[in-house]
């Protein structure tokens, strides 16, 4: 699969948000602004590009030669807890604003399955680092899609005459899976 179809596909065609359904909490917790949107946006694909580079080395060097592969999960999480533990004294001393913002949604990425799910999917894909760092880039690129998108269209139905009955959560659940439905028209797409 060439780099392009692999970016294409993780960024519309097999959206993780939209279409496999993964990283649902901080898609709809940090989707009121586009400000803090942008901001997790950029976090989730900076950690899903280095942890897609650490955990294929991790994969490729330590758990294969040493037979210990049923241990996958453990060292990839604690990769993924590492790798935000450093983003978040990064934003703390650089952007303190950026990271106030984000609240409890950045500490949760260690918890987004998303981050998680691309690491095992690049594993079994099979995918050459590459093929891996392409994947979550492209991972990345497609929450953020989805993020700016969902808070674009929830700060226009703020100042919408949105149904006493429809505001608030059903409106964004609403909103959530029309999205969905929208982005399942990418399912036919050829790539390549």
């Amino acid at each position: 699969m060439s780099l392009f179809a692999i970016l294409i596909s993780a960024l519309l065609v097999n959206n993780f948000v939209l279409t496999r359904f993964l990283g649902i909490c901080p898609f709809i917790g940090v989707s009121r602004q586009i400000e803090s949107a942008v901001g997790m946006g950029v976090a989730v694909t900076f950690v899903l590009v280095l942890s897609s580079l650490v955990t294929w080395l991790i994969q490729r060097y330590v758990l294969i030669p040493w037979q210990i592969a049923y241990l996958q999960t453990v060292f990839f999480i604690l990769v993924i807890a590492a790798l935000v533990q450093v983003l978040e004294m990064f934003l703390r001393k650089f952007s303190p604003l950026l990271q106030k913002s984000l609240g409890v949604y950045l500490p949760l990425i260690t918890t987004n399955c998303i981050v998680l799910g691309v690491a095992i999917l690049n594993v079994q894909e099979n995918y050459d680092l590459p093929q891996s760092l392409v994947h979550g880039l492209g991972a990345g690129l497609g929450f953020s899609l989805a993020l700016l998108a969902m808070s674009g269209i929830r700060e226009r139905l703020a100042k919408s005459p949105v149904p006493r009955s429809f505001q608030g959560v059903p409106i964004t659940f609403i909103t959530a899976a029309l999205m969905s439905i929208a982005f399942l028209g990418f399912s036919g797409l050829r790539i390549g």
